[in-house]
C-alpha cells in the first residue's frame, strides 16, 4: 500500500552510490540487486516508504541493462519488499520484512572449560588436515572432492526442479517421521544394491547422511562401555574417533596386501573396507571375505562393511560385496553417494537385517527424522531417468585417463607407491622415506601450490609419518606430471 506522502514524492530516495557490484559474487545480476535491495531492507538501512532510485538511474550506474533492474524490482515487489506507485515509481513497502532488532550483544568470557569437560574426545582426534580453498592451489591431490567438469548440472538441476513440481509437492513438504522416500528406496534396491550382489527388502535400508552418519549410527547402536571394535590400521579415521565417542575400545588390527587379516580377531564389532581398503586401495580376495564371515559366525562378532568408491571400478570388475555373501545377517552394509555424485549431497543409507535397521532408524530419529525430502526425491529421479549411470561411466573414463598419468608421473620421478589396487579407485597410497615427516612435508609444498594429504592421521597412535595419499579426482591431467615433479623436488630437499 502506498502512503500520500510517498506518492507526492515526500520521502526522500536512496541514493544510486548505495549500491554496488561485487567482482565475482555468486548469482545473476538480477540475483545480486534483489540481494542488496533485501540487505538493505534487513539491516534497516533503507527504511519502509523510502524511494528506490529509478530504474533507469541505477542500471546506468551499475553497468547494467535497465530490464535486468526492472526485472528485479518486479521480484521485489510481488515478494513484499518494494510497492510500486506507477510513474512515482518504486518504494520500500510498508510491510517489507524487518529483521527483529536487538542491542549489540557485548563479547563474553567462556567461563567453563569446554575442552576440559569435555576431555577434548572431538577436537583432539588425529585428522587430515586439508584447506578449505583447496580448488585455488594449481596442483590440488585431495581426496574425495568432485571435478564440476565432468558433473552432470544440467540433468541434477532438471531432477531438482522436477522435485520441486506439485506432483511432488508432498515428497519435498512430508514430514516423514523415522521412514524414507518410498522412490529413493525403490531405485536403491533396484538399481544400486543388486549391482553389489545385494537382495534387500525395504525393511532392511535405512537413508542416512553420508557414509560417516551411517557408520556413527551403526557404531552407537552396536557399540559402548566394555565392547570392543576392530579397527583396521592403517585405517578410516573417522572411525576410531566414532569407537572412541561410543566408549568402546578400539582394537587396531595391521592390513596387509590383501586388507583385513582374519586371525585373531576377538572383537563385538568388526569394521572393514573389503573392496577398496581405505586408505591402502588393497582389495579383500573372496576367500578371505569368506573365512572372515565364518570368524563371524564362530565367535559372534558383528562385521560392518563400508563399501566406499565401489562404482569407481574400471581396472576390472569389482568382487561381490562382503553383504552379497552374508547368510546370517552378521554384515552391516555402508553405503554413499558422496564420491559417486558429489560430497556436499551428504547421503548415504544403511543395509541390515530387519532388527537392526528397526533400532537404527529410531537412534537417527533422536538426531534427525529423515535427510530433506527434496535431496532423496532428485536423487530418485536421478537414479531413475539413468543420469547417475552415465555420470559413473564418465567418471571412470577420466579417473583411468588420469590414473595411467599419474602412474606415469610417478615412475618417472622415481617416487614410491605403498597401495593403489587392481580395481581402480581414485588414489595412490606413497611411502616416503623413513626419515620424511609428510606433515612438514604437505607444509613446504602448499607454497609450491601442491597440496598431498600427509597419512599420519591413517595410523592408530603414534604411527609412521613417512606415508601420504594422493587422489586425481578433482585435478585435469594434463597438471598431473608437473605436480607429481613438484612433489618428487619437495622430496629431495632437506
Amino acid at each position: 500500500m502506498i502512503r500520500a506522502d510517498q506518492a507526492r514524492g515526500v520521502m526522500a530516495a536512496i541514493p544510486v552510490e548505495a549500491f554496488y557490484l561485487t567482482p565475482g559474487a555468486a548469482g545473476s545480476l538480477q540475483q545480486q540487486i534483489r540481494a542488496m535491495v533485501t540487505q538493505g531492507i534487513l539491516a534497516g538501512r533503507f527504511r519502509p516508504g523510502s524511494r528506490m532510485p529509478s530504474s533507469r538511474g541505477l542500471a546506468e550506474h551499475l553497468g547494467v541493462s535497465r530490464i535486468t533492474v526492472t526485472l528485479a524490482y518486479a521480484d521485489l515487489v510481488s515478494s513484499d519488499y518494494l510497492t510500486s506507485a506507477g510513474r512515482s515509481g518504486y518504494f520500500v513497502s510498508d510491510t517489507a520484512p524487518l529483521a527483529p532488532e536487538f542491542p549489540q550483544a557485548e563479547s563474553r568470557a567462556e567461563a567453563i572449560d569446554f575442552k576440559g569437560l569435555t576431555g577434548g574426545r572431538f577436537t583432539l582426534v588425529p585428522k587430515v588436515e586439508r584447506p578449505e580453498d583447496w580448488d585455488r592451489y594449481p596442483y590440488s591431490f585431495i581426496y574425495g572432492q568432485a571435478d564440476p567438469t565432468l558433473f552432470d548440472h544440467q540433468n541434477w538441476r532438471q531432477c531438482a526442479l522436477r522435485a520441486l513440481g506439485k506432483r511432488d509437492f508432498a515428497a519435498l513438504t512430508t514430514d516423514y517421521y523415522e521412514r524414507d522416500d518410498p522412490l529413493l528406496i525403490q531405485e536403491l534396491l533396484r538399481t544400486i544394491l543388486p549391482r553389489r550382489g545385494i537382495a534387500a527388502r525395504e525393511d532392511e535400508v535405512l537413508l542416512t547422511l553420508g557414509a560417516q552418519n551411517a557408520l556413527w549410527i551403526a557404531a552407537t547402536a552396536l557399540l559402548g562401555p566394555g565392547r570392543r571394535a576392530v579397527v583396521e590400521n592403517p585405517g578410516y579415521p573417522a572411525w576410531r574417533a566414532i569407537v572412541a565417542a561410543s566408549g568402546a575400545t578400539a582394537v587396531p588390527v595391521d592390513v596387509d596386501a590383501q586388507g583385513l587379516p582374519v586371525q585373531g580377531l576377538a572383537a563385538d564389532v568388526v569394521f572393514t573396507t573389503p573392496s577398496h581398503q581405505c586408505p591402502t586401495n588393497a582389495t579383500m580376495p573372496v576367500d578371505r571375505r569368506v573365512a572372515l564371515l565364518e570368524a563371524a559366525d564362530t565367535q559372534g562378532f558383528v562385521i560392518i562393511e563400508d563399501d566406499y568408491e565401489f562404482e569407481m571400478s574400471f581396472l576390472k570388475p569389482v568382487a561381490p560385496a562382503l553383504k552379497s555373501l552374508d547368510r546370517g545377517g552378521r554384515v552391516i552394509y555402508a553405503g554413499s553417494f558422496s564420491k559417486s555424485v558429489f560430497p556436499g549431497l551428504r547421503l548415504g543409507y544403511l543395509v541390515g537385517p530387519p532388527g537392526f535397521i528397526a533400532e537404527a532408524r529410531a537412534l537417527r530419529g533422536l538426531m534427525l527424522k529423515h535427510p530433506p525430502g527434496h535431496i532423496q526425491r532428485t536423487m530418485a529421479y536421478f537414479l531413475g531417468l539413468g543420469h547417475y549411470d552415465a555420470l559413473v561411466n564418465r567418471m571412470k573414463n577420466a579417473y583411468r585417463r588420469r590414473r595411467q598419468v599419474m602412474a606415469e608421473a610417478i615412475a618417472a620421478e622415481g617416487l614410491e607407491v605403498a597401495g593403489q589396487g587392481g580395481f581402480g579407485g581414485s588414489s595412490f597410497w606413497m611411502r616416503a622415506a623413513e626419515k620424511v615427516d609428510t606433515e612438514a612435508l604437505a607444509l613446504r609444498l602448499r607454497s609450491d601450490g601442491v597440496l598431498i594429504e600427509p597419512g599420519r592421521a591413517f595410523f592408530a597412535g603414534d604411527g609412521p609419518r613417512n606415508f601420504y595419499r594422493l587422489a586425481y579426482s578433482s585435478i585435469a591431467p594434463q597438471r598431473i606430471p608437473e605436480g607429481v615433479a613438484r612433489i618428487a623436488s619437495g622430496l629431495a630437499r632437506p
